[in-house]
């Protein structure tokens, strides 16, 4: 079974496709939310995911950009790039982003795996530390690999049960310019919090589009591989640009942040 997880787009096109024509051959994709907001394809993003039908977990731009909550909780940036975004939807798309579900969600084909956008515990909080990820590894009822979103911080964390210890996921590159991957085995003896990192708008000082592949094979061996892939970011910088969106929306994809 080979699973392809997507998660916070951000209404980057350019990076999406890039990360579809990078991506190996899969049975199931899941999206982790946040197809909107930020970015100015707000529209060409949700009608290239819709055309997959795939399940995607509601994120909180989602919510935001389709009038489901208000923007109260956001920064300036975020707010204004929110209500442009609100303004450019297309009714149909619009309905579709208020009708996601709310996470977890688990897949039929995906035995042993949850989708949330932020944590099992709230779709809205952000898993950045070990403590947080102990807490929710320790929520009775889930399953023992969760692929979660919202950070924009690829990698994750591990829980051991025999020793309950909590140690993080940092994925590591030996380039920042070409595809490069970074792939680990699942332990039996662990339980998985995973980030695929944002497609659209990465934070943690990689330019690239992230994405994650996991793989279970019929003697239950399983895998993670983290993918970056460069994208014409200069293209979507130029969208941004052209939409009158902040400027800041703009120079933060060439760095990562």
């Amino acid at each position: 079974m080979r699973l392809l997880v997507l998660s916070d787009v951000h209404a980057n096109l350019e990076a999406l496709e890039a990360s579809l024509k990078a991506a190996p051959a899969y049975d199931v994709m899941a999206n982790l939310g946040d197809v909107v907001g930020y970015n100015a394809s707000p529209n060409e993003v949700c009608d290239r995911i819709r055309e997959m039908n795939v399940p995607v977990v509601r994120g909180n731009h989602d919510r935001a950009c389709s009038g489901l909550s208000n923007l109260a909780e956001f920064n300036l940036v975020a707010a204004m790039s929110a209500r442009w975004t609100q303004m450019k939807l297309t009714p149909e798309n619009t309905e579709w982003l208020r009708n996601l579900p709310e996470g977890p969600l688990r897949h039929d084909h995906v035995q042993g795996v949850e989708f949330v956008h932020g944590s099992p515990r709230d779709e809205d909080e952000y898993v950045l530390n070990v403590p947080t990820a102990a807490l929710d590894f320790h929520l009775p009822g889930h399953s023992d690999v969760i692929f979660f979103g919202h950070t924009h911080l690829q990698g994750g964390f591990a829980y051991n049960v025999s020793d309950g210890r909590t140690r993080p996921l940092l994925p590591k590159y030996s380039n920042d310019d070409e595809i490069a991957t970074w792939k680990i085995e699942l332990d039996p003896g662990e339980r998985y919090l995973i980030n695929p990192g944002s497609v659209g708008q990465p934070r943690d000082n990689d330019w690239r589009g992230a994405f994650a592949f996991y793989e279970k094979k019929g003697d239950g061996l399983a895998t993670v591989t983290f993918y970056r892939v460069p994208y014409d970011v200069e293209q979507t910088q130029e969208r941004i640009l052209s939409a009158n969106l902040p400027e800041r929306l703009a120079t933060r994809l060439a760095l990562g942040r």
